[in-house]
C-alpha cells in the first residue's frame, strides 16, 4: 500500500493508492489491501481479511479462468459457430477456453493466439472453365487456374 500526503491550505490529507505495492501473486482490494490471487480455474468469492485468506470459487460450466487472478467472474467460453465456418476442436474447461477450427470448404480469416480460428470464410467456388490449381489451406483460400492458359486468378 502506498501512502500519499498532500498539503492544502495548511491541512494535510492522506490517502492510500491500492495496488501499488502488491506483489505479483497478490491483487489490490477496493480498500487498499493486498490479497492472495486465486488459482487458474477459480475466481474471488470473498476478499481476504487480516484474519482470513482470499476465498475462491471454481468457474461454473460455460466459463473459464486461464490465469491467477483477483477477479470476481470467470470469462465466458467461446462458441464455435458453424454458420461462420467453425467447429469445436477442443471444449472449454475451467482453465482453458474453447479452441475452434475450420470446417471443410472454409479457410481461417482471423487466427486467435492458441485458441485457433475466430472467423472463417467459405472458399470461392471456381467458375465454369476453371479448375483448382492449389487447394485451400486452413488460413488461405484456394487458387484456381483456367483451362485457357491466358486466364489466371485467385478465388
Amino acid at each position: 500500500m502506498l501512502l500519499k500526503l498532500f498539503v492544502f491550505g495548511g491541512y494535510v490529507a492522506a490517502f492510500t493508492v491500492p495496488g501499488w505495492c502488491c506483489r505479483a501473486k497478490e491483487y489490490p482490494t477496493r480498500d487498499g489491501q493486498c490479497c492472495p490471487k486465486c488459482h487458474e480455474g477459480t475466481v474471488v468469492q470473498r476478499d481476504c481479511t487480516p484474519q482470513l485468506g482470499t476465498r475462491c470459487s471454481p468457474c461454473e460450466n460455460g466459463t473459464f479462468m486461464n490465469q491467477p487472478n483477483g477477479l470476481k467472474k470467470c470469462f465466458p467460453c467461446t462458441t464455435c459457430v458453424s454458420a461462420h465456418g467453425l467447429f469445436t476442436q477442443q471444449k472449454c474447461a475451467a482453465t482453458t477456453d474453447t479452441v475452434c477450427d475450420v470446417l471443410s470448404g472454409y479457410y481461417c480469416k482471423s487466427v486467435v493466439d492458441d485458441r485457433g480460428c475466430s472467423m472463417a470464410e467459405k472458399h470461392t467456388p471456381c467458375a465454369p472453365g476453371q479448375m483448382i490449381k492449389e487447394p485451400g489451406k486452413t488460413n488461405e483460400s484456394l487458387t484456381v487456374k483456367s483451362d485457357k492458359w491466358w486466364i489466371f486468378r485467385g478465388c
